[in-house]
């Protein structure tokens, strides 16, 4: 299922982006912090760099993850709306908005539609 594969990729990015934030705020250098949050998971570096990229999650791995990040079962499964924007996330919002602040009316106009059919062919991808 597509929904759930990217729902499981995005949340464990989320728990990365925890981890990293917890880390750093501790003192940890940031060289390392990929291979010590794969260490956690207890998978090797090379599978983190995979499941980050393209590689779902299968349903035995997300309980091992969700299990070691103290999360309740299925959590992996779920979105979370509340969770903070990605850093690829930042950047689109960045260019959007430079986009917004850089065109006419017709400009502005021309990319809510955009953007708005882009949703609707998603939204209608996924039933």
């Amino acid at each position: 299922m597509a929904d759930t594969t990217l729902a499981r990729r995005q949340n464990v990015l989320i728990l990365f982006q925890a981890f990293a934030e917890q880390a750093l705020a501790a003192g940890a250098p940031p060289k390392g912090l990929e291979q010590a949050f794969a260490a956690q998971l207890q998978i090797s570096p090379s599978m983190w760099s995979q499941i980050k990229s393209a590689r779902p999650i299968g349903d035995k791995l997300a309980r091992q993850i969700e299990v070691l990040c103290a999360r309740p079962v299925g959590w992996l499964d779920e979105d979370h709306p509340e969770a903070p924007p990605s850093p690829a996330e930042r950047e689109f919002m960045a260019l959007a908005l430079a986009a917004w602040r850089a065109s006419n009316g017709a400009g502005r106009k021309a990319l809510r539609q955009q953007l708005q059919a882009a949703q609707n062919s998603s939204s209608s991808s996924s039933k």
